[in-house]
């Protein structure tokens, strides 16, 4: 199997180091080593020596690697690799700067090198790109579009891990077979520049073949990561560059989740609120217990006898042509969905368009059913927890066995953002 493996490399390798040779990238020795063996280079056990000299890392990339709607609108696998690291190395000085931007290829990825990474002096910098690529670039354009890129942040004296994208679910444009061809030119190219790779494709295939869904679950949408499948993905970045493994799944959702709100209170303005029942009657009075001079102004978001299909419709045409401040989630126990599937798909795509497309413009809470009706028995409502703390926001829940009023359970989870 090796000799193959190695036969067939040989068969496309002949041009492709001749293009590296002329990029600068190869020579003398490292060449006859490229030549010689098929095996990945050994990773040491940390790419940088943290301690008390601060140390930049810049991720560079797409929407997975951006701040978007997907992971919450507040931070993505960049800022929680940030913390991975803390963690992995408490004695840790660093900073992670993401450079990620929606719908960018290699090809964008090069024209902002300079601006968006190397002029913050990286130490290290991450590449992550493909999964536009997939769709616009060719195959061998790539793969000289990465080489150019590790290039030239050695140029700068930056390392480089190179990072192949998330696993997908296959659509037409992105089918699993083509996004798996481009991750091989990505460990190819690894192998060929004595680049470490961060695997993340090969984890997210690890895992959805032990547990399918499980695996789905850390998906916002057929090829977005939701902030689960982030805090993954920042778990391997940092085994790779510390050599350390962590666990972030215990990192709960940033506390200032009332932030705009907040502080157009202190500053005397009104606030606009688009809520689900029954707190589109609740809110106004709740938030006039910590400003009594509060302008509140409320939308009401109509739920009543709606399926989970029809409220999803209804936060795409609503919520960001309203523009609000604070948006009140509040789906029903009885919004109707047939399978497990089609539930997760329909609450979270209400998340996502109860966002903003990018960096969070507006606050955003999510009710569980529980804390309107404590008696019943919530179908799906340890997905429901499971879905809100994938979306990294705040779920306003009952605690087993609280029986305290709703709007009681309401003011005291408003209470803790600081």
């Amino acid at each position: 199997m090796q000799a193959s493996l190695r036969g067939l490399r040989g068969t496309v390798r002949v041009p492709f180091v001749a293009l590296l040779l002329a990029a600068g990238l190869l020579a003398g020795e490292q060449a006859k080593v490229v030549a010689a063996s098929g095996d990945a280079p050994q990773a040491t056990p940390s790419l940088l020596a943290f301690g008390p000299s601060p140390a930049t890392i810049v991720c560079l990339g797409d929407s997975v690697t951006g701040v978007y709607y997907h992971t919450g609108g507040r931070r993505a696998y960049p800022e929680m690799l940030e913390i991975a690291i803390r963690m992995a190395v408490p004695q840790a000085q660093v900073r992670v700067i993401n450079a990620g931007i929606s719908g960018h290829t290699t090809v964008q990825g090069l024209a902002r090198l300079d601006r968006d990474v190397l002029q913050h002096k990286p130490a290290l910098v991450t590449i992550s790109f493909g999964l536009n690529d997939v769709v616009r670039v060719p195959e061998e354009q790539f793969v000289a579009n990465l080489a150019a890129l590790v290039a030239r942040c050695r140029e700068a004296k930056s390392q480089v891990v190179l990072c192949t994208p998330n696993a997908v679910i296959t659509t037409s444009s992105r089918p699993v077979e083509k996004v798996s061809r481009y991750c091989d030119k990505i460990r190819e190219l690894g192998r060929t520049l004595n680049v470490p790779v961060c695997d993340q494709f090969a984890a997210g295939e690890s895992l959805r073949a032990k547990d399918a869904w499980t695996w789905r679950l850390t998906m916002s949408d057929e090829i977005h990561p939701n902030m689960d499948g982030h805090k993954r993905m920042a778990q391997e970045l940092c085994h790779t560059i510390t050599g350390r493994e962590v666990c972030l799944a215990k990192v709960g959702p940033p506390q200032d989740f009332l932030a705009k709100t907040r502080e157009l209170l202190k500053q005397g303005k009104p606030v606009k609120v688009l809520a689900m029942p029954p707190w589109d009657a609740v809110v106004a009075s709740v938030l006039k217990q910590f400003h009594p001079q509060a302008v509140v102004e409320i939308t009401p978001w109509p739920t009543d006898g709606k399926s989970l299909a029809e409220l999803e419709r209804a936060a795409q045409q609503l919520v960001r042509a309203t523009k609000p401040d604070l948006v009140v989630l509040a789906v029903p126990a009885d919004a109707a969905a047939t399978i497990d599937e089609e539930f997760a798909r329909s609450y979270s795509w209400i998340m996502n368009w109860s966002l903003s497309f990018g960096h969070q413009e507006w606050d955003c809470v999510v009710v569980h059913p529980s804390v309107v009706a404590p008696d019943i028995n919530v179908p799906r409502g340890d997905l429901i927890r499971q879905l809100v703390r994938a979306q990294d926001l705040t779920l306003i829940d009952r605690p087993a066995g609280d029986r305290s009023p709703a709007e009681v359970l309401f003011g005291n989870i408003l209470k803790q953002s600081p």
